[in-house]
């Protein structure tokens, strides 16, 4: 008869006593997670901040890169007398090669789509270079070689340089 006195005042007790440590425990738990998402935002948005400025100069570096390999700004900047074919060929793409080196790393900073542009711009211009040369006799002069660069390139729609520059754009605009 004792047992069921104390059990009829203690076990209400005991029952509210453990409803409030769980929804105590719950509210607790909610607030530490919430936490813990405000800091990770707050991180994510300090790293945003770190990484813009570096994510627009990888955009502008690869622009870069695209108007200087272009066959135009090549030729005229490799320009030399007395070159011939397979001289200025190998000039040619050792320039666009070392170009393409100095910028390997900004494919961290740029979109997977916009990178893969880039390489494919690359690629098309040496595979110009190479044909045109392939087309010369290779005691042709340099001046042969990159009129008929420029002619094929200038043949090829849509050019693989303005894409790639375009991907850049368009993934600045979308906000990177």
């Amino acid at each position: 008869m004792v047992i069921l006195e104390i059990l009829k005042y203690t076990l209400p007790s005991v029952i509210v006593f453990l409803t409030a440590y769980f929804i105590l425990k719950q509210q607790i738990q909610k607030e530490l997670l919430k936490e813990e998402r405000d800091e990770a935002k707050a991180r994510r948005e300090k790293t945003n901040e770190t990484l813009l400025p570096i994510k627009m100069q990888a955009y502008e570096r690869l622009t870069l890169f695209m108007e200087r390999i272009h066959p135009h700004q090549l030729i005229l900047r490799n320009s030399k007398n007395g070159l011939n074919t397979i001289q200025f060929q190998s000039l040619l793409i050792k320039s666009i090669r070392d170009e393409f080196e100095h910028n390997l790393s900004q494919q961290l900073y740029v979109s997977e789509k916009a990178w893969l542009q880039v390489q494919n711009a690359k690629e098309q211009c040496i595979k110009q270079i190479n044909f045109a040369s392939s087309k010369l006799n290779s005691e042709a002069s340099a001046t042969e070689l990159g009129s008929l660069v420029i002619q094929q390139y200038s043949q090829l729609t849509p050019s693989p340089i303005q894409e790639a520059i375009k991907q850049l754009k368009s993934d600045i605009r979308k906000g990177l």
